[in-house]
């Protein structure tokens, strides 16, 4: 067995060790907590990664949103031109036209691909 002095040292080391490790717990648990929140805060739902996506998406969205109303103002320009105020019969025509799938005699037909719609 162990002489007394050799149990009271070898008390002492568990001891301080004991006492090292209470020590180290509140530190190293605030610790776990920091890095678990700051994980989150970049990786998340609503992190930063995610608000970028979210950038992304919305500027996506907003070029769509242009280019939507743009087509808007040219079918309402387009609308506007067969008012009964103001009828254009040109447009009327070439609309008509294009409804009956008609041309006249002398006239000459140059087909556009889908990509190149004229209106």
């Amino acid at each position: 067995m162990l002489g007394n002095d050799e149990e009271i040292e070898h008390g002492g080391v568990l001891a301080w060790i004991g006492r090292r490790l209470r020590a180290a717990v509140l530190p190293v648990l605030f610790l776990a907590c920091c890095g678990y929140f700051v994980w989150h805060a970049v990786h998340g739902e609503r992190g930063l990664n995610a608000r970028a996506v979210r950038e992304h998406q919305i500027a996506v969205a907003t070029v769509e949103r242009d280019r939507a109303q743009s087509d808007l103002a040219a079918m309402e320009r387009r609308v506007q031109g067969l008012r009964g105020d103001r009828l254009d019969r040109d447009q009327l025509d070439e609309r008509a036209r294009q409804l009956l799938n008609m041309v006249g005699k002398d006239e000459i037909v140059i087909p556009y691909g889908p990509e190149r719609r004229l209106f």
